[in-house]
């Protein structure tokens, strides 16, 4: 028997779970409302915190972290890769520490765990399919700038897992569908998936699409230079990712809190809950034009569908498009596990990580 510790930060919470072979003996996610995590200038130093969570868990759990086999991450924040399982080394970790992709998300911070772990106690230690999988077209790249391009960026592990499970329940393979997937929670990201391939979708963390609890979306470029020029690139950066959307207009991250504002009819948490939704349904709607409106379903998953009034919203919108389906939460716990249990069990071999990106420019054209 295997026993697996998956470890998957997020914008607002820690989950946790334990695997022994394919059961989930158990998972624990701590909700961290946004002054909490704000008291930390920058993603990497909320590190010693969310580890002691980790710790504080399985101490309550009784398990002890030296009798786990591997320690499996969410990742993100280093170089683009390929999807699929990597083992993480050192190269990986430091690129990942140095957020040399560009994007700081929570996420990173699983790869950085798993490896604090794998380390402390001389195991291995994996990742699956981490936010920067790039699977783009070229046309999702170019920008009007040049040199400057659009990357993948997006809730890849969760997309992928949800969209791989809907299509077994239809009978189906995730390779011959096309599927448009919204992952509605903390942060919010729109893809479009064609024949199991994730060719375009919003840069959630960096600024684009709709506003979430915790990120700014898209706004207006003049607009944010100035207001650059008055409160400083600084102060933009933390809200792309951790201090924007409702923690900007509210002053907190939890959803529950501001739905609940909404149902008692208060105008401005009903004005900025529903504009959320109205620009999640545009996104759904761009994505259904880059599949040339050939989409056999929508699928909606992350923590915010378990307000029944954003299922609604969507499908009075977007129903149009091609059948909704909803997967409520997501499905990365075990996402992570089984392909990290089939790497234990020699049924599978991990990539390893380059420290190259996947694309490195379009062929034969110097833009």
């Amino acid at each position: 028997m295997y026993r697996l510790l998956i470890i998957n930060p997020g914008s607002t919470s820690t989950k946790v779970s334990l695997f022994e072979d394919e059961v989930s003996v158990f998972e624990k996610s701590l909700f961290h409302d946004a002054d909490e995590l704000l008291k930390f200038p920058h993603v990497n130093l909320q590190m010693p915190f969310r580890y002691k969570v980790i710790l504080d868990m399985l101490a309550e759990e009784k398990v002890d972290p030296a009798s786990i086999d591997a320690f499996v991450g969410r990742g993100g924040s280093a170089c683009t890769q390929p999807g699929g399982i990597t083992k993480i080394d050192q190269k990986l970790y430091d690129d990942t520490e140095a957020a040399v992709g560009g994007s700081e998300h929570p996420a990173k911070l699983g790869v950085m765990l798993a490896w604090k772990f794998a380390q402390e106690y001389n195991k291995p230690a994996f990742t699956l399919n981490p936010t920067n999988v790039d699977e783009y077209c070229d046309y999702a790249r170019l920008t009007g700038i040049k040199g400057v391009y659009r990357v993948s960026h997006s809730h890849v592990l969760n997309q992928k897992a949800v969209a791989e499970y809907h299509a077994k329940s239809l009978g189906r393979k995730y390779e011959d569908m096309n599927l448009i997937v919204a992952h509605i929670d903390g942060g919010i990201t729109v893809a479009a998936h064609d024949h199991g391939k994730m060719i375009d979708g919003n840069m959630g963390a960096d600024g684009e699409g709709a506003f979430t609890p915790t990120r700014i979306g898209s706004v207006p470029v003049l607009a944010l230079l100035d207001y650059i020029d008055e409160h400083g690139t600084d102060a933009v950066r933390l809200r792309c990712s951790r201090a924007g959307g409702f923690v900007d207009l509210f002053g907190t991250a939890n959803s529950d809190t501001i739905h609940e504002l909404v149902d008692e009819d208060d105008l401005k948490a009903s004005l900025v809950w529903n504009t959320m939704l109205y620009q999640i349904c545009k996104m759904i709607g761009e994505m259904s034009t880059v599949l040339c409106g050939k989409v056999d379903g929508i699928l909606l998953t992350g923590g915010l569908l378990r307000f029944d009034d954003v299922r609604a919203t969507i499908e009075r919108r977007c129903g149009f498009i091609a059948p909704i389906s909803v997967y409520p939460g997501e499905m990365e716990q075990e996402a992570l596990a089984l392909p990290a249990l089939a790497v234990l069990r020699g049924e599978k071999e991990p990539l390893t990580y380059t420290g190259r990106n996947v694309w490195n420019g379009f062929k034969g054209i110097d833009l």
